[in-house]
């Protein structure tokens, strides 16, 4: 379609004056008020339905409508409450499902400026659009309010539009001032004009001195100097939050809704507990350290709320807790990133069900190409001014994350920057970690993640919480002192004089990623905090590694304790290195000497005052968020014993699979169940979908000679396999014991054959294999440290007095794929059965209180 073809405004004097209006443009009126666009837009409107256009107009704000119902005008309501990207992407669909020479008239843009807050958004929106419009050869009215803006946004809606006009009523009649006018020109486009008509069919240039100085007389009369403000509207609206505090409870009340709406987010649950423990001045704290515009997000609103009510609740407490100086960068820069640089539409693309992986990818791949603006360049400098060389780590901090519903956990990524080098050296080492972040959201994981949870279509966005890193520099290292994740619930009770109510807390030496993250052959140290001396083992699991980052290097790594215990002071060995004095000895005995040295972290564990603390902090954030919370934390020490917690991030003590909190028994009829257990499950809570079901029959394993029995863990490590690469959640069912060394007690496998396992089950087979998850195994370690769920299910015999059900026969008409899976023997047709369970909408829920768990078709 040619873009040179002109349309009819429906006043001939402007379209004399623009050489017409043309398919493709996105025409901006500034204006002081709405019945100047109404000039403008019912003669256009009259126009369109007269020559049978298709007009649209997208109603949004609050202002007076610009056009009443009638026929050949469709209008559209959209509600900006729902946010940029929501609002956003609802507009962009219906520009794309009118197609081509479409009119569209929009409500002033000025209101989402005050519905959002920031001229941030207000001009992404506008630059989201104009790009479809241009494409699908559509025309467009907008607005935007004189004196209400700040001169940067104005600038760039000016960019942005292929026609800007001002526009101003007065006694002598409408004013034009053509200010840019694309790819056209004439001797007298850019003077000002003024209607010498009604019906619009004159508009002349001001060319004579006194006519001249009378539009700009009036101009300046009104205030109006182009909209040349310094300050975005975000700006202007905590300076007037500030003003806020000496107001009445109600004004204050009100201002506080607004700040947790644009700042924090829209969780109810989370809204209740900000309006209880956060005044004004903490949200304007808050935003002094916010680099651009809109929320913080999840993971930066939990540290700070865990932070707000140890200050609030327990002042004793607060004297342990580490000040913190973070920085957050909000979900504009993010979005202003995606529109800076041309991928608007991929982002559309990747909204949709058709583009939702394949265009993630594609976007994905260009993110680390692209640039910020200048202005969000020069913020991100000043912050790394901030922390000098001290290092830093740059975390996903989503809308949805870490709130009450879904955890996202370890969905998005966190990058340590260790912060060495020249400035610029560090600056480029963080922008390219802020991409990395941004790229994690459209991992293939995280979509999946999502769309399993009906949130592929929700509004995600993306802020960023920068931390330093809590710790010390030990020679050319920098770590914590220790570093870990607690609970104020603990889920995995292995001895019954531990009081589950008391929490559990996993600690390791250096950076505290050894405690969140999965790890083989080493162990976290793991105790309940009302017994912490009790270990869930009689054997010594040690870590022998620790993480920390090298500064010469400047990178994060992995090394053996042995290997840096020369650069620790004395101080911090007696505290945490132990030796293994026996084995040391048996060394000496052949004329070797060598430490063997590795760390519990008793001292730590056994320091009263420290699990005393840590108790007491989450019990307080649980009794206030009313519901079991983890949090993650550092600690560090001085040489005279005096330590500093420093919370570094809280959520709601999220369940296995979906993250959601709230997890009650669904009542299932029993041909819908696969079974339902009335006790005997660990690792709760739990709510999610099963893919495969991997079932090692009872009788069919008995049968087996006792040499074969040796052969069926390596076909559960290919099922295993063939799980972890199809990113398939797996439930693995077999008798007896999992992971027992005699084949006569169950199937021996080893924890590397089921580590991709999202739930083991244990049945009973007669008198000879019986479930027994043995509190003192290296086994049990592995499953508490992967968080695996575990559930013993006894044939009904043994199930005496328990309303319990057990029913493999559901899969009857399931295809068994066993000898579908790559690289098995298909020799155990017999013993082995795998149910793709993913079409059948297969789902776990366990409920930790009551230790109950269902496993049902939906």
């Amino acid at each position: 379609m040619p873009r040179t073809q002109k349309i009819e405004s429906g006043l001939p004097g402007l379209d004399k004056v623009l050489q017409g209006i043309r398919l493709g443009e996105s025409i901006v009126w500034q204006i002081s008020n709405i019945d100047n666009y109404m000039y403008f837009v019912k003669p256009l409107a009259k126009k369109a339905i007269a020559t049978g256009r298709n007009i649209i107009y997208f109603r949004f704000a609050e202002h007076p409508p610009l056009l009443d119902e009638q026929e050949g005008l469709r209008i559209i309501h959209i509600n900006p409450d729902l946010g940029f990207e929501p609002f956003t992407v609802t507009v962009n669909k219906v520009i794309y499902k009118e197609g081509p020479k479409t009119y569209y008239i929009f409500d002033s843009l000025s209101e989402l400026q005050s519905e959002w807050a920031a001229d941030f958004m207000m001009r992404n929106f506008f630059k989201a659009l104009c790009p479809s419009i241009r494409e699908l050869g559509s025309v467009a009215y907008f607005s935007i309010m004189r004196q209400k803006h700040s001169y940067k946004a104005i600038q760039q809606v000016r960019e942005a539009a292929d026609i800007y006009i001002n526009a101003l009523d007065t006694d002598e009649g409408m004013y034009v001032h053509p200010l840019k006018v694309g790819r056209r020109h004439t001797d007298t486009m850019f003077l000002p004009h003024l209607f010498t008509d009604k019906e619009g069919n004159e508009l002349i240039p001001l060319k004579d001195g006194i006519s001249t100085s009378k539009y700009y007389s009036k101009l300046g009369a009104k205030g109006i100097a182009n909209g040349r403000r310094n300050l975005d509207n975000w700006d202007l609206f905590f300076m007037r939050a500030n003003s806020a505090i000496n107001q009445s409870q109600e004004k204050q009340a009100e201002i506080k809704d607004k700040v947790y709406r644009i700042l924090i987010g829209r969780d109810k649950k989370r809204e209740s507990l900000f309006k209880e423990n956060f005044n004004i001045q903490d949200y304007l704290d808050i935003n002094d350290r916010l680099i651009g515009s809109g929320s913080i997000g999840g993971k930066a609103a939990g540290m700070l709320l865990a932070r707000k009510i140890i200050e609030n609740n327990r002042p004793d407490l607060s004297k342990y807790i580490e000040p913190h100086d973070s920085f957050y960068i909000g979900t504009s820069v993010f979005y202003t990133f995606l529109i800076s640089n041309n991928w608007w539409k991929l982002w559309l693309e990747h909204k949709s069900s058709e583009g939702y992986f394949l265009a993630a990818r594609a976007l994905k791949s260009q993110l680390i190409h692209g640039d910020f603006p200048e202005l969000v360049q020069d913020y991100f400098k000043i912050m790394l001014d901030h922390f000098g060389q001290n290092p830093i780590i740059v975390r996903s901090s989503s809308f949805l994350e870490d709130g009450f519903g879904n955890a996202f956990a370890g969905k998005y990524e966190s990058v340590f920057c260790v912060n060495k080098g020249t400035p610029e050296e560090r600056y480029e080492d963080f922008v390219k970690a802020v991409k990395e972040v941004y790229a994690s959201a459209l991992d293939e994981s995280a979509l999946v993640y999502r769309q399993s949870r009906g949130l592929d279509k929700a509004d995600e966005q993306m802020s960023i919480l920068v931390q330093r890193v809590s710790g010390s520099i030990f020679d050319d290292i920098y770590m914590p002192s220790v570093a870990g994740v607690a609970y104020s619930t603990n889920t995995y009770v292995w001895n019954e004089d531990i009081d589950a109510d008391a929490g559990l807390v996993r600690i390791v030496a250096g950076l505290g990623t050894r405690a969140v993250d999965r790890i083989s052959n080493d162990y976290p140290r793991i105790a309940s905090l009302d017994k912490p001396s009790l270990k869930p083992s009689a054997k010594k699991f040690t870590q022998k590694y620790i993480d920390v980052l090298n500064l010469n290097e400047n990178y994060f790594e992995t090394i053996r304790l042995e290997d840096i215990v020369s650069k620790l002071p004395s101080w911090y060995q007696r505290m945490i290195i132990e030796h293994d004095r026996e084995a040391e000895e048996l060394l000496r005995e052949k004329g070797i000497e060598k430490d063997i040295i590795s760390t519990t972290c008793d001292s730590i564990i056994n320091n009263e005052e420290i699990v005393t603390t840590l108790r007491e902090i989450l019990s307080t954030i649980h009794d206030h968020y009313n519901y079991p919370v983890d949090v993650e934390f550092t600690i560090n020490f001085s040489q005279d014993g005096d330590f500093l917690i420093n919370l570094v991030q809280c959520r709601p003590l999220q369940a296995k699979g979906s993250g959601a909190q709230d997890v009650s028994i669904p009542t299932v009829s029993e041909d819908k169940t696969f079974f339902h257990l009335k006790r005997g499950t660990m690792g709760g809570p739990v709510s999610m979908p099963i893919d495969l079901v991997a079932i090692v029959d009872g009788k069919g394993y008995y049968d087996l000679p006792y040499n074969s029995k040796y052969s069926i863990p390596r076909e559960i490590e290919m099922i295993n396999k063939y799980a972890r690469e199809y990113k398939k959640s797996l439930m693995l069912i077999g008798p007896g014991r999992w992971g027992t060394s005699s084949p006569d007690l169950g199937v021996p496998v080893r924890f590397a054959q089921i580590s991709n396992v999202s739930a083991l089950c244990e049945t009973s087979f007669e008198n000879d294999l019986m479930p027994e998850l043995s509190f003192g195994s290296h086994f049990f370690q592995d499953l508490v440290e992967s968080n695996i769920f575990y559930a013993a299910i006894f044939d009904r015999n043994f199930i005496q007095g328990e309303d319990s059900v057990y029913r493999p026969e559901i899969f009857d008409r399931t295809e068994n794929i066993y000898t579908k899976i790559p690289s098995v023997t298909q020799n155990y047709t017999d013993v082995i059965r795998v149910y793709d369970t993913s079409t059948l909408k297969l789902y776990l829920v366990a409920n930790s209180a009551s230790n109950e768990a269902i496993c049902y078709i939906k």
